[in-house]
């Protein structure tokens, strides 16, 4: 999908990154990014000139999530080179610095000290999961450099204070949606729940669905967890096994949920699985096989959507990825598009001018869903519930706020 070169040079990154113990700028393609020096870009550290505004993205481009990343950094890389194609803003060009944090929240910590305090950034982008948006947000706050993550769904994300925004909705209503959708679609009396007890995000979407779920008449008959990384979760789905539940809620990641699945499958479990939009990635059918089969997860938008809009920006990805963007590649691009639009109407490029900016998004049109934040800075919008069908999603239905 990428050239050879781009490629190579990320490698050389990640490897120069392990070595020197501290986070690395991540290449990238085109359109205005750390790699595109033709576009205003530069390496790390260095000053970009007076015509150019620089933004700054942490991703997970390498360890557990890096599927993550990737789409994430696709979506917002297509969004900064259209918007320099219009003319960019205020009559300069944008370009973006990319840190790779190797999925930890370490990492992204010192990723977003450098792109505050060496690279000078007007605004941040990222991260996808809760753990390290966390651990990103404190840096940005003190700092006073605004930060919107694409797909960072913990609630707790924004509570870090006034320069932190988000486009996606939040666990409380992810885990109500599939708590909805567990008891009047599929009709599920009782459910068991595996989580992840080291991911904000897992424990956060846990909590919302066991309470929803109980509030609506069901019944949670077991609660078992795990660690990332973790590969075997036999004895965990032994004991949920022993319980008898008509379903398992898995608010992991794809990472360990698509070898959950394979291992569900084989101590006896056939009842469906469901999660959240962590599972999103092409990964997980090929980690989860014909065991993720019939099993449903909440996301933020679909593919299938024959909205104009999506379906152009559908096209436009597939031209310069060569593949079908997943949500986080749209909320990616529906990040960096609320970003550009709030720098265009901010009234100059100081932290509370853009701040301010972003904090009035209203009715915004994105292709994971129309953005409107509220007083917590958080996007109100619909989620989608997807079923995984002969190798693929399908869409289930939309369940609104």
């Amino acid at each position: 999908m990428r050239r050879l070169a781009p490629m190579l040079l990320a490698a050389l990154a990640v490897m120069v990154a392990a070595c020197e113990k501290k986070t690395q700028p991540a290449p990238s393609g085109e359109g205005g990014t750390q790699a595109a020096q033709g576009q205003g870009a530069a390496p790390g550290g260095a000053p970009v000139d007076a015509n150019t505004i620089l933004l700054g993205q942490v991703g997970s481009l390498t360890g557990g999530q890096a599927t993550f990343g990737i789409s994430t950094r696709n979506g917002i890389e297509l969004a900064l080179k259209e918007a320099n194609a219009a003319g960019g803003v205020k009559g300069k060009k944008l370009s973006i610095r990319v840190y790779d944090n190797q999925s930890k929240p370490e990492e992204a910590a010192q990723a977003a000290t450098r792109l505050i305090t060496q690279d000078k950034v007007v605004l941040i982008l990222g991260d996808v999961a809760s753990s390290n948006s966390l651990a990103m947000a404190e840096k940005a706050q003190a700092a006073g450099v605004p930060m919107i993550t694409p797909s960072s769904t913990n609630p707790t994300v924004t509570d870090k204070g006034d320069y932190i925004f988000r486009v996606c909705f939040i666990d409380p209503f992810q885990g109500f949606v599939m708590a909805k959708f567990a008891r009047e679609n599929l009709k599920l009396n009782t459910v068991a729940v595996l989580q992840d007890n080291k991911s904000a995000y897992s424990i956060g979407l846990a909590d919302v669905f066991r309470r929803k779920f109980t509030e609506m008449g069901g019944k949670v008959t077991a609660v078992e967890s795990y660690s990332q990384g973790d590969t075997d979760y036999r004895a965990q789905l032994t004991a949920i096994r022993k319980s008898q539940p008509e379903g398992i809620y898995v608010p992991g990641y794809y990472s360990e949920v698509g070898i959950i699945a394979r291992q569900a499958r084989e101590v006896g479990l056939k009842v469906p699985l469901m999660g959240g939009d962590g599972w999103d990635s092409e990964k997980l059918f090929e980690l989860g096989g014909s065991a993720i089969e019939g099993s449903y997860f909440s996301n933020h938008y679909s593919p299938d959507n024959p909205d104009p809009r999506v379906q152009k920006f559908i096209a436009d990805y597939k031209a310069a990825y060569g593949a079908v963007p997943d949500a986080l590649a749209a909320l990616g691009y529906d990040s960096a598009r609320v970003a550009v639009d709030a720098l265009e109407r901010a009234k100059d490029l100081s932290g509370p001018s853009v701040r301010d900016a972003i904090a009035q998004t209203k009715d915004f049109p994105g292709v994971a869903g129309t953005v409107t934040l509220d007083a917590q800075r958080n996007a109100v919008k619909s989620a989608v519930v997807l079923k995984v069908e002969d190798g693929k999603t399908q869409y289930v239905t939309t369940i609104n706020p």
